[in-house]
């Protein structure tokens, strides 16, 4: 009787569960933030600002000087160092032509981006300008210090127009509203948030924090704000006359700082995003719908200022010892043109598909055929990996070498069970020498405490010791190994030991406030009856 050779079907792998939960597209996405450059600064990082305008290079404010970075390189590339003591709230103007900033001496600058000339000192603040920013006419400053005024310079002659009077303490903060542009918002270590209007000079709303404010931003649709101060964020309703919509108390620390994107967040679920750094060193995303923290990132020092680049491409991070963490992410988000985003490239030219060219010989191959074309389908030809070559020629020890050599233990744990299953595992394993055992020994260390692995491993061990245990003494590399396994083995003993220990004195405790719980449930509720 003739029989047919039968085709040989690929080993597969053994499926194991997954150990934790799989990670979500809002967790990929801020991981996506990778390769960090770490650039030490002479003193902490007080403020980051990003230009509105392609291709988003930023500003770093530390001890006396204002650094721009750029933000293809991640490198240096203009320093502002003419102040006299500390610089505060570096920041560009929308078109990234000037730069504003404040000083401990309570002058405000204002630079030449480009040439690093200084265009103007504005002179009336008493005591040091900790805020700084342009207007968005582009002909205005606003300013505050810790002479607690708020105050409103014309750049084109260098003088103030009016001051603000209305608070208490120093103002450490403020932020313009994107949809009304005459409206700003000043905060400070008073608790409270001013909402001014520059026309009529006036406080127009008061919003009490409960806690020194830090920072302060308006969401891009204008209609809400957000205060930082304390270890809490606190978000107001503006157009409902500054309602507090939501107070998120996610921090052990005082949160020094606040950001807001549009963009940011997976593209399945794209949404305006808000960032907050802390003093635990702790930043953390949010979801504007939900106000849920859906990310958190550990920095090793204190974060003082952080700041994301209008693309989502950037995300830098500054912190009180003078690091500053610039990282970068794989896939930036796409901003209109209008908006100060990339311009489009130019097409480039396709020429003419003629028969002078190769492209006109294997035109229509990526072609797919039509619904009612004719399909000549095409074996194709099964690609098996060197343990499978060798399991099909009967190579059992081979087979498990190069298992074993891909340090994969769900290939290695499947090899065992296939070998197992054909009666060749006493094959694979014997007549090694001294170098074919270290690998397996090596193997076995490393993933025999491995409690999806264990069970099979284990018998491997066994199998191992009973086949050469006449051989200890001979190779001192396998004494080595054999002493290692066991080490692995005591240790992974003890911690079993030690949680049943633990598991004892935990389960008189559990049961003892079970029974209070069903021994409420079961108390009788008198019945109420009806007044005769």
């Amino acid at each position: 009787m003739d029989y047919e050779p039968a085709e040989y079907r690929k080993l597969t792998l053994k499926q194991i569960p997954a150990r934790a939960l799989r990670e979500t597209a809002e967790g990929k996405y801020w991981k996506r933030f990778s390769n960090p450059v770490n650039a030490q600064q002479a003193g902490a990082v007080s403020h980051i600002s990003f230009t509105q305008q392609h291709p988003y290079n930023f500003a770093v404010t530390s001890s006396t000087r204002v650094i721009i970075y750029d933000a293809v390189t991640r490198q240096v590339r203009r320093q502002f160092t003419r102040f006299k003591d500390k610089a505060y709230c570096g920041n560009f103007r929308s078109d990234s032509k000037l730069l504003v900033a404040g000083g401990e001496d309570g002058i405000v600058q204002i630079f030449d981006a480009g040439s690093r000339t200084m265009l103007r000192q504005l002179k009336a603040h008493k005591r040091a300008a900790h805020v700084a920013h342009f207007s968005p006419d582009r002909m205005h400053v606003l300013s505050a210090a810790d002479d607690t005024t708020v105050r409103w310079w014309d750049v084109t002659v260098g003088k103030q127009d009016f001051r603000l009077d209305g608070h208490s303490d120093y103002v450490r903060a403020a932020s313009v509203n994107p949809t009304s542009p005459d409206m700003w918002a000043t905060a400070g270590y008073d608790h409270i948030c001013n909402l001014w209007d520059v026309r009529s000079q006036e406080c127009v709303m008061n919003l009490d924090h409960g806690a020194p404010i830090e920072d302060v931003k308006f969401f891009p649709s204008g209609g809400l704000a957000v205060t930082a101060g304390g270890t809490s964020l606190c978000v107001w309703d503006m157009l409902a006359g500054g309602r507090l919509l939501q107070r998120l108390s996610q921090h052990q620390k005082t949160v020094t700082c606040v950001a807001l994107s549009p963009l940011a967040g997976p593209a399945s679920a794209a949404a305006p995003r808000m960032l907050s750094g802390s003093l635990d060193g702790h930043v953390k995303v949010y979801d504007l719908d939900t106000f849920k923290v859906t990310h958190a990132s550990k920095y090793p020092g204190p974060v003082t200022s952080l700041g994301i680049s209008p693309d989502c491409g950037l995300l830098a991070v500054g912190q009180a010892d003078g690091q500053l963490s610039i990282r970068k992410h794989s896939k930036p988000k796409l901003v209109p043109v209008e908006a100060g985003g990339k311009p489009p490239r130019k097409q480039r030219y396709k020429p003419q598909l003629t028969a002078a060219t190769y492209r006109y010989f294997i035109r229509g191959q990526s072609d797919k055929a039509a619904a009612d074309d004719f399909k000549v389908s095409q074996q194709k030809r099964i690609q098996l990996k060197a343990y499978d070559k060798l399991l099909k020629s009967f190579q059992y020890r081979e087979a498990l070498d190069a298992a074993i050599s891909t340090d994969r233990p769900e290939i290695v744990s499947s090899i065992v069970e296939e070998l197992a299953a054909r009666s060749g595992l006493p094959a694979a394993l014997g007549g090694r020498d001294a170098d074919g055992l270290i690998p397996v020994l090596q193997c076995l260390c490393k993933f025999i405490v491995d409690p999806r692995y264990a069970r099979l491993l284990l018998g491997v061990a066994h199998r191992v010791l009973d086949t050469y245990a006449g051989e200890v003494g001979v190779s001192p590399e396998v004494d080595q190994q054999l002493v290692k396994l066991k080490e692995y083995v005591s240790l992974e003993l003890r911690l079993h030991h030690e949680l049943q220990q633990l598991q004892g004195m935990l389960e008189p405790i559990l049961a003892s406030s079970l029974g209070a719980l069903e021994s409420v449930s079961d108390t009788a509720v008198p019945e109420l009856h009806p007044l005769t």
